[in-house]
């Protein structure tokens, strides 16, 4: 089994080095991010609603909201590992929904041109809850992601959560680490983004923009464990191979 072809993309470089002390005010730092996505995932909690009307009726995501909304995740992602779901660069996030493709992490999923009309009733909340089990172990909501849930008196809706987890902990010890020594533990850092990755394909799914079921794997490390077509710069994740090319086969002296 691969995932080359899954249509939700989490990436992401761990930038070195890396500031020592500088994560102990990054919650001061990025607070008005929180703000606006606060705002942000307002709107997202809205149009996924209308998306989820749309997708029963028509078998479309209008391709609006799903820009809106992948700008959201893609914002949120980037704030995530800036902070305290990874602490893997030391880089301000920018203001933007739009792509940054030279930011240290990024988050792309593929329009779907078709949605099942009746898959939209049940995956969201019955079809993810193994998913949810998982994801709430890593996260206990420290990325955001949606749940089953009620929202004020209305009716169940999903809601968005923050908190601790696997996450949270591992990036600690990372965090204390690089604190006295100036270095963030590599197989910590991979594990991370693991668990980030599978946060946000189950967020991408729980959320309508995919009809495809999250594999059941944990692709650690900063790139996506296959080749796949980047929409603006190409191949992700094979641009910079661990070794050099291979030569130009034998008996080739020369050109022509």
């Amino acid at each position: 089994m691969t995932t080359n072809s899954y249509p939700v993309r989490v990436e992401a470089c761990l930038d070195v080095p890396l500031n020592r002390g500088l994560w102990l005010v990054k919650w001061l730092l990025a607070i008005p991010h929180y703000v606006v996505l606060a705002l942000l995932w307002t709107a997202f909690a809205v149009l996924t609603v209308v998306a989820f009307f749309a997708i029963l009726f028509t078998g479309t995501y209008p391709r609006v909201i799903f820009d809106f909304n992948v700008g959201v995740l893609r914002w949120t992602w980037r704030v995530a590992y800036y902070s305290y779901s990874a602490l893997g660069t030391d880089r301000y996030p920018p203001f933007t929904l739009d792509r940054v493709p030279d930011y240290p992490a990024t988050l792309d999923i593929d329009y779907p041109v078709r949605l099942s009309r009746g898959l939209v009733l049940v995956k969201w909340w019955l079809l993810a809850i193994p998913h949810y089990i998982i994801v709430g172990l890593f996260t206990s909501g420290s990325v955001p992601v949606w749940r089953a849930g009620t929202a004020g008196q209305g009716g169940s809706v999903p809601i968005i959560t923050w908190g601790g987890g696997i996450i949270a902990l591992l990036v600690l010890v990372a965090a204390l680490v690089l604190l006295f020594t100036g270095r963030y533990p590599r197989g910590i850092f991979d594990f991370v983004l693991g668990m980030n990755r599978w946060a946000l394909r189950v967020a991408a799914y729980a959320t309508l923009m995919t009809d495809a079921y999250p594999p059941f794997r944990l692709d650690t490390g900063g790139h996506e464990p296959g080749p796949h077509a980047d929409p603006d710069t190409g191949p992700t994740g094979t641009t910079m191979p661990d070794t050099a090319p291979d030569p130009a086969p034998t008996g080739r002296t020369g050109p022509g």
